[in-house]
């Protein structure tokens, strides 16, 4: 099969888990032997351009019409059986998606968060779930500046979704929503539910895997108030002023929150915060933990960080909402704590620590869950399987007439 990726790669200077999925995923595919090109933009670039070049990247944002002529003309070239769509922000745009349709080409998106219903993706505002533009004009995020808490930065991302949004449902053969969770959300907006197919991501085989108790319990992350490090910090506040739990807490990770963070762990024996920790740090890392800890707050769309502990043989402890319930089954795999309660947490924390046989049965658990639902061989079969219904579908609708696309959506641009 002959796919093309396309994607614009997030800053280098913040970890990103759908670089790494991309990444992933195109090694998965050109190692089975299927031929995958890549037609992308980096964030990076955005700091060579000039003052106007700098100036004009919101403008493109909602459509980038250079980026619709190169891609429709490479696509014209070299024919691949299907496109495969994953992030479009900041520099490729919707824009994308007409280069397909210009060149007849089937095209699939996975959905890595909530974009298609909210400006800034996260369904999240100051801290607490927020549904405001869900089905409706994205006219509240502006007003809130949800999208770096500014109104500003916010205007783009919003007219993009307000003016794309059919361009979207009508454009994109199959969707692969990363958790069963997500897509309920986007099927209760009013997205096309036959082509919302749920395809977890998957993680490759770690190099190594937990072999003993552990020896710390371990976040692993973008240091950032959706994330839950806030709440974090307050339970573990808690553990220690009653005695601790006889395990370090690790830190890892990058973000908004960095300084805060550092300047809690300082001077402390129960707390490391170590940073940006690269891939074969992570595994290490993981390999060593009692548990990870994962107490978002916002409705995460996947949890990769979960997985890998799966894959290494680890429990997880995360909040009990979102995808986190589909991946982490309460008392089997991990621990689910009521989310947002900082005293939810601190039982859970204690409980997965002082149950070394619980814990231990919890990560043999977690490991076969992993092989039956996230190994590389299952997300193989899923990602080839997404193109094949994309394709078959295209096919179909090319020998009965196509009229997705003249329906209330035409392309005047």
């Amino acid at each position: 099969m002959h796919v093309l990726v396309v994607h614009n790669r997030y800053a280098s200077a913040r970890p990103s888990g759908e670089n790494k999925v991309v990444d992933q995923e195109t090694a998965l595919l050109r190692a089975a032997g299927h031929r995958v090109e890549v037609f992308e933009r980096r964030s990076d670039d955005i700091a060579a351009r000039s003052l106007p070049g700098k100036a004009a990247v919101p403008l493109l944002v909602p459509w980038n019409p250079a980026v619709r002529a190169e891609l429709a003309a490479r696509l014209r070239t070299e024919r691949p059986d299907v496109v495969h769509v994953h992030n479009v922000f900041p520099l490729l745009s919707p824009a994308v998606l007409a280069a397909c349709a210009d060149a007849g080409v089937p095209a699939v998106a996975t959905l890595h968060n909530y974009t298609q219903v909210c400006p800034p993706g996260t369904l999240q505002r100051d801290g607490r779930p927020c549904t405001e533009c869900v089905g409706a004009a994205p006219l509240p995020a502006v007003r809130h500046g949800c999208y770096r808490g500014s109104r500003l930065a916010t205007v783009p991302l919003a007219v993009s979704l307000a003016v794309n949004r059919r361009r979207w449902w009508s454009g994109v053969e199959r969707f692969f929503c990363i958790s069963a969770a997500q897509r309920d959300v986007l099927v209760r907006a009013g997205m096309p539910a036959e082509r919302l197919a749920v395809k977890h991501n998957f993680v490759p085989e770690p190099e190594v895997r937990r072999v003993g108790a552990g020896e710390h319990l371990l976040y692993l992350g973008r240091l950032a108030e959706a994330k839950g490090v806030r709440l974090l910090m307050a339970a573990w506040d808690e553990l220690a002023a009653d005695g601790g739990v006889g395990v370090p807490l690790v830190i890892a990770g990058t973000g908004p929150l960095e300084a805060a963070v550092s300047a809690w762990a300082a001077g402390r024996d129960d707390v490391r915060h170590v940073g940006l920790y690269d891939t074969a740090e992570c595994q290490q890392a993981l390999a060593r933990a009692v548990a990870v800890v994962a107490p978002s707050t916002w409705l995460e769309a996947f949890g990769l960080v979960v997985v890998e502990a799966m894959a290494a043989g680890v429990p997880a402890v995360a909040a009990g909402h979102g995808a986190f319930v589909e991946l982490v089954e309460d008392g089997v795999t991990g621990l689910l704590h009521r989310p947002g309660e900082a005293a939810s947490l601190v039982s859970c924390l204690r409980r997965i620590v002082a149950d070394a046989a619980g814990n231990r049965e919890m990560g043999r658990a977690a490991r076969r869950r992993y092989e039956q639902g996230f190994s590389p061989a299952v997300g193989l079969e899923r990602l080839v399987e997404g193109y094949r219904t994309a394709i078959a579908e295209r096919s179909a609708l090319a020998r009965g007439g196509d009229t997705r696309a003249r329906s209330g959506d035409g392309d005047s641009r």
